[in-house]
């Protein structure tokens, strides 16, 4: 269980940006099915996109501030989306609307692994059903510095 950051988001973090200034620019989560890539550099590959993970149809955004050193949902908003496939969910990635999933070091991304138990992404079910709405009621990041 570790999740892995993208060059690109690290190059911004380590620059002139935050986290949470990049992904409530305009992001979403994605959950897959199939191999986890071997990095959030990596190309998505031949992974199933199983759903797609918004704020109704706006991005997303985090709480106004961290506390504790988490980053968290922002409470008001309803992060869901519909399963636009049947499968086992295996990884998500968290990435601006406008990430086309292919191989690279500069797009602000972060992945981590998707289970009901003992993953970075714990769901209720070990399948996603296409066609059922899928909900995020809560969602934290942290920095291990």
């Amino acid at each position: 269980m570790t999740i892995k950051s993208s060059t690109g988001l690290r190059d911004i973090l380590l620059g002139t940006g935050s986290l949470k200034a990049t992904f409530d620019a305009g992001s979403e989560i994605r959950i897959y099915a199939g191999t986890v890539p071997a990095d959030a550099d990596a190309s998505i590959g031949a992974a199933t996109l199983l759903v797609t993970i918004k704020n109704g149809v706006s991005g997303i955004t985090f709480e106004a501030a961290p506390s504790g050193g988490i980053l968290e949902k922002n409470a008001a908003e309803t992060w869901s989306g519909v399963n636009a496939a049947t499968g086992t969910p295996t990884f998500y990635r968290h990435v601006l609307t406008a990430d086309t999933g292919a191989l690279s070091t500069t797009a602000p991304r972060y992945q981590g692994t998707v289970a009901v138990a003992g993953a970075d992404m714990n769901l209720t079910s070990s399948t996603l059903t296409s066609g059922a709405t899928q909900t995020l009621d809560s969602h934290a990041v942290a920095l291990p510095i």
